[in-house]
């Protein structure tokens, strides 16, 4: 029984999902010392951030990182770059396993490959692990009703040929089995709504049914109906383990070189003479930006509001590129005349935001969110409240999911959505803006208390004899049964 194992993870370049899936590594290794992780790093060349992440982590003797040699990646189509690159990684993948088993069996005590934990865009990957004869499962960062969400629409098209994309722009509903609620339309993910983007993620999901197990960032308290639907589903689905909310709470430390540290500073000096809870802070995650026009918007919207408010404002990468987004070099070009000495005292624009620390603080009284899903987990975690406001992936499901289904968040808006390529920018006015600060602010639907609820909960699922801890074991014992 004394056999140790090694698992193989692959995480999707990039620093949100890398963070998440080093968690899960952590959470494995702290909880079972016969488990040894090998964390496969591929690279995007415009990414400098992952770097300064690794670098910052003092992850001990049981994760090693193996950084797989980046080519230049020239000449994919801007599409599908994303499967064309991991699809390109798959030699990579294989030389680097080759050499960790050759180097495992050269020792009488070394651990044994026991299977693969793929993100859930590198699910092509399963080929590889099948090559090794071992497992594969999905780390599923997301939410689980998102999950069931990707499952019902991919068997719509392959059972039914029914395609999302025929809703595009129509007042109809969907009735997913993962969502108490029939979803309308327009909270479809952008992707779901164009034939080419979603065929590739079809072809994603289909191999969600060829691995042993898919392990998600969630808990189940949060999602109990989507995460019950996986047991009724007709369609066999492989075993699901929520042993979330994974989060990295040292998060901050990715951004920071001695700049990052000052600037942080600064914030938690200006936060510490606010009063509890007063202030509204507004984040967009690491590729939200606004045109110029919606800035104005928000900044009108903060004005008339009159709440103390702290705004992370960022600058669209240029020409509306798929990327990371940067601090202006001078607020006053984007924001309304004197709005800046209009409000001194009452809010503080910023720049890059050290979300987590912030979220954390006593005086943070709501949080104006794009709604990926580490930031929900995040705001649930410190008992923050939320008012949605999506810009791309499937942050509008995600909305839906936390004002309609689960009552955790008001509205903003819940359909906006950034195209990148510029076209038909929606602008939400500032009067709507502000109605859901005050909404956010004023508690009227009593949301806060479920917040809180929610809160006290996902810290209990992470202990000891909690849901996802117990969760966490199964999956745990699985990986161990492939040694036998």
């Amino acid at each position: 029984m004394n056999k140790k194992a090694d698992l193989v993870f692959i995480p999707t370049p990039g620093v949100g999902h890398l963070g998440s899936t080093v968690e899960l590594a952590k959470l494995l290794v702290h909880r079972h010392q016969r488990i040894s992780i090998t964390v496969l790093i591929m690279k995007l060349p415009s990414d400098s951030k992952v770097n300064t992440y690794l670098n910052s982590l003092s992850a001990g003797d049981s994760i090693n990182f193996v950084h797989l040699p980046s080519d230049d990646l020239q000449g994919f189509d801007p599409r599908s770059f994303f499967t064309s690159f991991i699809e390109s990684h798959k030699p990579l993948v294989k030389e680097a396993v080759s050499k960790l088993v050759h180097s495992e069996s050269a020792s009488h005590d070394s651990p044994r490959l026991a299977g693969f934990v793929l993100d859930m865009f590198c699910t092509s990957m399963t080929d590889v692990a099948d090559e090794f004869g071992v497992p594969s499962y999905i780390f599923f960062p997301p939410s689980a009703g998102f999950l069931g969400f990707m499952l019902h629409t991919q068997a719509l098209y392959d059972e039914q040929n029914k395609h999302t994309a025929e809703l595009k722009d129509s007042d109809s509903e969907l009735e997913v089995p993962s969502l108490v609620n029939p979803m309308p339309a327009r909270v479809l993910p952008s992707v779901y709504l164009e034939k080419e983007g979603s065929m590739i993620v079809f072809e994603q999901v289909r191999r969600f049914h060829r691995v042993k197990g898919i392990v998600v960032n969630s808990f189940m308290e949060l999602e109990s109906y989507a995460i019950k639907s996986f047991s009724n589903a007709e369609t066999k689905i492989p075993p699901v383990y929520p042993i979330g909310p994974v989060l990295n709470l040292e998060g901050d430390r990715i951004a920071l070189g001695s700049s990052g540290s000052k600037t942080k500073a600064e914030i938690m000096e200006w936060l510490d003479d606010q009063p509890a809870p007063s202030v509204v802070f507004l984040c967009f995650g690491s590729m939200g930006s606004f045109s110029e026009e919606q800035v104005k918007e928000i900044a009108y919207a903060l004005e008339q509001s009159g709440y103390r408010f702290l705004w992370s404002l960022r600058q669209p990468s240029p020409n509306g590129q798929f990327t990371t987004t940067s601090d202006y070099t001078n607020l006053t070009d984007v924001l309304p005349e004197g709005f800046l000495d209009r409000t001194v005292g009452v809010g503080k624009v910023i720049g890059w935001a050290p979300q987590v620390s912030i979220l954390a603080h006593k005086a943070i009284g709501g949080f104006v969110s794009h709604c990926g899903w580490n930031s929900i987990l995040e705001s649930i975690w410190f008992e923050v409240p939320m008012a949605t406001w999506p810009i791309y992936a499937e942050q509008q499901f995600n909305a839906f999911e936390m004002v309609i289904e689960l009552g955790v968040a008001v509205e903003i808006k819940m359909d906006y959505r950034k195209e990148f390529s510029g076209e038909n920018q929606m602008i939400v006015r500032s009067r709507e803006i502000e109605k859901g600060i005050k909404k956010l602010m004023e508690d009227e639907n009593g949301i806060r208390k479920r917040v809180k609820e929610m809160s006290e909960k996902s810290k209990k699922a992470m202990m000891e004899g909690g849901s996802s801890f117990t969760s966490l074991g199964c999956f745990i014992d699985d990986v161990m049964s492939n040694l036998s």
